[in-house]
């Protein structure tokens, strides 16, 4: 299997110049890419500017940012052509590597635009190096920048910041500098969801389970499936009884305690999201917890009630 290391740069709708178009509102103008083999080694390469159709002026910020003008854009490839020569490159075996989590998803906001044929059928596994970084060195919960990461792990930066084929670069040589047991911690695209409940994405990883849903019509809906809120122990396949039942600060999250007599308490987490077709889906994770941190979630919990009491009155 092959590592595609990949970086966008995209363009989007300059506040009075022209309207925002809903389906795509970010446009790749640039894209960048590393392919690595099975043992992490540099292999090839490659670096494309892409001709702009829908936002024909540069937002000011994204100029000053990589240094393009749209002369430049027209000497590039259409999107269609330009994404069929990238996939014809990257091969039939391989996966994924941004910094990230956003990257994937434009790619395929932009290809759906263009009526496109979908990279997959389902959400797509692939490696967020960003991510892996704060996993293997720092806490796991931080999101430093690319150039932080270099300045970090002391790589040569021997070529300017700031665009694709530069960005996706430095990227791989964070990927070929990682311990392969970090790999291991793969990030999953939802721009593509399950269509079905025998769809549905279930995934253990070292410390925690993460479960993806697929569609449903509105947040009341979701909240009602038995799937959605049920708490089984991920170890031992076993329901568990909820010390602190379902609550919610903001609307968006919510948060459950359970105990399970062999493990201790599992604490679980569900993120509502909007999907691309203005539905929504749950992200529910769940991770076993020590007493300080189900004493924390107590508190949690009456900072929730003591918010809602507050906005009542």
């Amino acid at each position: 299997m092959n590592y595609i290391v990949l970086d966008l740069e995209w363009n989007q709708s300059d506040t009075g110049e022209e309207p925002e178009v809903k389906i795509m509102p970010f446009e790749i103008i640039d894209i960048g890419a590393i392919k690595l083999n099975e043992n992490r080694a540099m292999i090839d390469e490659y670096n494309q500017l892409v001709k702009p159709v829908v936002y024909r002026h540069m937002h000011k910020i994204t100029g000053n940012l990589i240094h393009l003008h749209m002369k430049d854009l027209e000497k590039g490839k259409a999107f269609p052509e330009m994404m069929r020569e990238f996939l014809d490159w990257c091969g039939e075996d391989f996966i994924f590597c941004t910094w990230g989590p956003l990257d994937l998803y434009e790619l395929q906001r932009n290809m759906h635009y263009y009526e496109m044929e979908p990279l997959s059928g389902k959400p797509i596994r692939f490696l967020d190096i960003q991510k892996l970084f704060s996993i293997a060195y720092e806490d796991k919960k931080s999101r430093r920048s690319l150039e932080y990461a270099i300045d970090y792990l002391k790589i040569e930066k021997d070529i300017p910041f700031h665009r694709a084929f530069s960005d996706a670069y430095y990227t791989a040589q964070i990927l070929t500098v990682l311990e392969e047991s970090v790999l291991a911690n793969y990030s999953i695209d939802t721009y593509i969801l399950p269509r079905t409940r025998q769809e549905e994405v279930h995934v253990l990883f070292q410390d925690y389970m993460k479960y993806i849903s697929r569609e449903f019509p509105d947040k009341q809906k979701a909240m009602e499936d038995r799937e959605v809120i049920s708490t089984k122990c991920y170890l031992c396949h076993k329901n568990l009884r909820k010390k602190i039942r379902w609550f919610t600060p903001n609307g968006k999250h919510y948060y459950s305690v359970s105990v399970c007599p062999v493990h201790g308490y599992m604490k679980s987490k569900i993120r509502i999201r909007k999907s691309e077709r203005n539905q929504v889906f749950v992200i529910k994770t769940s991770k076993f917890i020590s007493e300080e941190g189900y004493q924390k979630m107590i508190q949690k919990r009456s900072q929730a009630r003591e918010h809602r009491k507050s906005k009542k009155q």
